[in-house]
């Protein structure tokens, strides 16, 4: 649970239907234990960005072989996991493997109950069908979460906006509704297979956490010269997100994650329509988001036992 004394440097937003508040900008976890962010300076980035007004965290079972999470764990002693709203994902698609990811978790982030818990990298049209199999991830997740591990469930994808649809779809098909879905919301993202023109709309209708991510893709939409790191974060901040998820790797990136919340202003229209000119041409065939393009982004493609097995009814059909 959330601290309810609310910081003035931070905006602070509706978390789909949940009833929770969070802060538009998150932290998030990856950058926590990359090359040059040793443990100390990961704690310190925690400590800054709570003490500043920065609520949601963001981590994943896999996230740089779960030093991100043991991270962020400590970081959270000392009274600062209750002025957090704690997110991790796991890969694992079956019951079994979802199930031993969210214990690790749980142990490596040193706390009983995570606020919500993410499928990750729902990049497969059969990802959908695996989770929701009766051998599947989400009675894992049901069972986590009547036994008070995890408070709410969404997902995450980065590759296609058809694939967010039919995970809702499928959903649909298991009266299931998610708190929160994740997605690439960028600059580049309104020129090719753009979630917000495709998938944004249809969470805003059902009330679902739209988190954002890659609004700045590691440093990459920036190669292309047409934009700057505030326009980046205030064209995401301009969205109807619940938060934006932004890598923090230093002091100076927090503080320019705070300047962007400090001088954002919802944008007309027009002021939208200027930016997304700027990165048209770059933005067309989908060049500065590799993580649509390539394979490059998906940790489970190249670690296929994360996910875990298929079930057990369909390899006996196979071998039927």
């Amino acid at each position: 649970m959330v601290d309810n004394k609310l910081s003035t440097e931070m905006i602070y937003r509706d978390l789909g239907s949940t009833g929770e508040k969070v802060s538009a900008i998150g932290l998030g976890g990856w950058h926590l234990s990359i090359k040059h962010v040793d443990e100390p300076l990961a704690i310190r980035l925690v400590h800054t960005a709570i003490d500043r007004g920065i609520t949601f965290m963001d981590n994943c079972w896999d996230y740089n072989d779960g030093v991100s999470e043991l991270r962020m764990g400590k970081a959270l002693r000392d009274g600062y996991r209750d002025k957090v709203f704690l997110m991790t994902k796991i890969d694992g698609r079956s019951k079994q493997e979802a199930a031993k990811q969210l214990d690790e978790s749980l142990r490596r982030l040193q706390v009983d109950c995570i606020d919500l818990v993410q499928y990750h990298e729902v990049l497969r049209f059969e990802d959908p069908h695996r989770i929701f199999d009766e051998e599947g991830a989400h009675a894992a997740l049901l069972d986590a979460h009547a036994a008070g591990k995890l408070r709410y469930i969404g997902f995450t994808g980065h590759k296609d906006p058809s694939v967010h649809l039919h995970m809702l779809e499928v959903a649909d098909q298991h009266g299931f509704k998610f708190a929160t879905a994740q997605m690439p919301l960028n600059v580049m993202d309104a020129h090719y297979r753009s979630f917000a023109k495709l998938v944004v709309p249809e969470l805003v209708k059902r009330k679902i956490g739209i988190l954002g991510m890659k609004s700045l893709a590691n440093g990459i939409l920036l190669r292309s010269k047409t934009v700057t790191p505030i326009e980046c974060l205030h064209y995401a901040l301009n969205l109807p997100t619940s938060v934006v998820i932004t890598g923090i790797d230093s002091l100076e990136i927090l503080e320019q994650a705070f300047e962007a919340v400090r001088t954002f202003e919802p944008m007309t229209d027009e002021q939208v329509q200027a930016l997304l000119a700027k990165t048209a041409a770059a933005g067309a065939r989908g060049e500065f988001e590799p993580f649509k393009t390539s394979s490059i982004f998906d940790g489970t493609a190249q670690h296929p036992t994360w996910l875990g097995e298929e079930p057990q009814r369909l390899q006996q059909l196979m071998s039927a």
